[in-house]
């Protein structure tokens, strides 16, 4: 890839991965806090109040086994505070930035990620967004009894999932909680739909049904936007509903897109862009020089307690040289999602140093207080698909409580 000057007049936006110490799976040799602030409140505050006064737009949270990432600096850690708790916690002490936790859609049961993920949606503002993962793992099948799903079966229960989720949301109709005092009803009946779902009869994966309504009402987006690795993405299904062709619905409103270089990087997103409507995001780890020290000094320190080993695409150099990556990236891409090496190290840089270039460049879109992430992808927010085509049926809930 080419660091030319910015001409295309796209602006986009940046993501920053909030997840342990960094990506490297050494980076606990590098952070600049005890080991166990990992499991406090304290941390995830000032991490995402970190990327948020730097400018990022969205910070998304990984999930998984605590020792991943972590090396024997984590070894005595016996716990974790899952994505979507982490994104929760952080969802009232910000403003601006957009909040996307990692929520796996193999070993969690569909109805409750919709809940808990409409639930952000209400703490964050209309700030909230979902990573889909689909595991593969055997140690997360056997701590819920269930066998290991892999190939076409992973990606199927991955689309069921968030269909399944989608309906729920639309459940409640925007006007479905009346408050009417005079009546006792807090809810007009008429407004809460049955989602009806059963998986298809060649689905590969574990068959279930769904009747619903959810028992919250809909989110404030309308709709959560939706994040997917493009490697999840089986062909049979890129060409069908869970990511339409441009000008059509489609389940995934962002797709992330990964390549070992950066030259393939750019081929990979331009291959997405002509199957899909959906946004693209370019995914990038990221090692920086930082207090006199060079970047791939800091690598190679990194390199002698543990092998990195990622599917992305990886940067290591100066700020300015990052800055004019980004810039390419950004003229092709919608937005970049960053993994830095060691996360108190890179944000520090990125935030001093990098950001500051690419607004003066004027290559990222504006932060704005307020907004939701539909707002942020550039998406209106949609109507209830359930509007005016039936009732749940029953008598109305008297005295309920959200």
């Amino acid at each position: 890839m080419s660091t030319s000057s910015f001409e295309g007049g796209r602006r986009g936006f940046l993501a920053l991965e909030l997840d342990g110490d960094g990506a490297h799976p050494a980076a606990w040799s590098k952070a600049r806090h005890a080991p166990d602030d990992l499991l406090n409140g304290a941390r995830i505050r000032n991490t995402v109040l970190a990327a948020e006064s730097a400018g990022f737009h969205a910070a998304t949270f990984a999930d998984g086994p605590l020792s991943e990432g972590l090396g024997s600096h984590g070894a005595g850690i016996a716990g974790r505070l899952n994505a979507l708790q982490r994104a929760a916690f952080a969802g009232p002490v910000t403003g601006s930035i957009v909040l996307v936790p990692e929520v796996d859609t193999v070993y969690t049961e569909p109805f409750h990620i919709s809940t808990q993920l409409a639930s952000l949606d209400y703490v964050s503002r209309g700030r909230a967004g979902w990573l889909v993962k689909a595991s593969t793992s055997a140690e997360e099948a056997a701590g819920v009894g269930r066998a290991v799903v892999s190939g076409v079966g992973l990606a199927q229960e991955a689309a069921a999932s968030v269909e399944v989720s989608r309906r729920l949301w639309d459940s409640w109709e925007d006007d479905a909680v009346i408050r009417d005092v005079p009546t006792g009803r807090y809810l007009d009946v008429d407004k809460l739909h049955y989602i009806d779902f059963e998986t298809p009869a060649d689905f590969a994966g574990q068959r279930y049904a769904v009747k619903g309504p959810s028992i919250i009402p809909r989110p404030l987006q309308g709709q959560i936007p939706v994040l997917a690795p493009a490697a999840l993405l089986a062909d049979d299904l890129l060409a069908g509903d869970f990511l339409a062709g441009a000008g059509a619905p489609a389940e995934v409103d962002v797709v992330l897109v990964s390549a070992p270089t950066l030259e393939l990087l750019a081929d990979e997103i331009a291959g997405i862009r002509g199957r899909t409507g959906a946004a693209v995001v370019a995914e990038l780890d990221v090692v920086l020089d930082s207090r006199g020290q060079s970047a791939s000094a800091r690598l190679t320190e990194l390199d002698v307690l543990g092998e990195w080993d990622s599917p992305r695409a990886r940067f290591v150099g100066t700020a300015a040289e990052l800055a004019d990556v980004l810039t390419d990236l950004l003229s092709v891409a919608d937005g970049v999602r960053i993994h830095p090496a060691v996360l108190d190290v890179e944000l520090e840089e990125l935030a001093q140093l990098v950001l500051p270039e690419l607004r003066r460049r004027g290559v990222l879109k504006p932060v704005s207080p307020g907004g939701t992430f539909r707002e942020l992808l550039g998406l209106g927010r949609p109507l209830s698909r359930y509007s005016n085509s039936g009732t749940v049926g029953g008598s109305a809930v008297v005295g309920a409580e959200i």
